[in-house]
């Protein structure tokens, strides 16, 4: 009787939070507003950079900081223009001079790339673009939302399993997580991969840089996959369905150039 209430109780909450996505059209759970994500994002982001600047780790580079704000401002304008309520985020983007090859965009247009991945991969504007426009997709798309509202759920169902079991549940939390977004996360993957690419061809970016980039992601490896590639899915088709996509983003591109 207990295990078919948390049951319900659980598909209930399921059913009443999914709602469409407005960009791509596909189903999210969403129990987490768009004010909620924005303000524990603006807090995350702050303490990040204030643990970056304690270390002397916020580049200090004025070219490099100027060519990624200059990339950047051209994606945020079309961000603007594919996700209207967008225009109303306050962007900002950091470089943060570490090695490694990574990139971030946090609910509210809160950035970071990181110079492992521009020196190491000798990244072209256009491939800085690929990356960048690639995580702004991920924030237009609401992905942190969906992956907090799923934090939630999971904490929830632990919480209503222990009881029902009678003791703490919640050293299953990792098995949990990984069976509860690792599919979700490869779907919102393939989404940021897609509106991504768009973004930057908008934007006058070639979109014929996102294969080069992943191709440059796929060999950065030596032995493991980059940061980059463990914190964000790559299927083995990724270059092949971003090969696809190229033809479709062209006329974007050459209309903005």
């Amino acid at each position: 009787m207990k295990r078919t209430l948390v049951v319900t109780v659980l598909l209930a909450v399921g059913l009443t939070a999914c709602q469409e996505n407005p960009v791509s059209g596909r189903k999210q759970l969403v129990l987490v507003s768009e004010e909620q994500a924005q303000s524990s994002s603006a807090q995350a982001y702050a303490q990040t950079l204030n643990e970056a600047q304690k270390k002397g780790k916020l580049s200090t580079d004025a070219a490099l900081n100027s060519r990624v704000k200059r990339i950047t401002d051209r994606l945020i304008a079309q961000a603007g223009n594919m996700y209207a309520p967008s225009r109303s985020w306050n962007w900002s983007v950091a470089v943060i001079d570490e090695p490694t090859l990574n990139a971030w965009c946090m609910p509210g247009g809160k950035m970071a790339i990181y110079t492992g991945i521009i020196h190491k991969l000798k990244l072209s504007d256009d491939e800085i673009a690929q990356i960048m426009g690639h995580e702004i997709a991920h924030a237009m798309l609401g992905h942190g939302r969906e992956r907090m509202s799923r934090a939630i759920a999971m904490q929830g169902g632990m919480t209503l399993g222990s009881i029902v079991a009678g003791r703490d549940l919640s050293v299953l939390a990792p098995v949990a997580d990984i069976a509860l977004t690792l599919p979700n996360s490869r779907a919102g993957e393939s989404e940021a991969d897609r509106y991504g690419i768009e973004l930057a061809a908008r934007a006058g970016f070639d979109p014929r840089a996102a294969v080069r980039l992943w191709e440059k992601m796929g060999s950065a490896g030596n032995g493991g996959p980059p940061q980059f590639l463990s914190t964000h899915p790559s299927p083995d088709n990724r270059i092949q369905a971003l090969n696809a996509l190229v033809p479709q983003m062209m006329p974007l591109y050459e209309k903005a150039r």
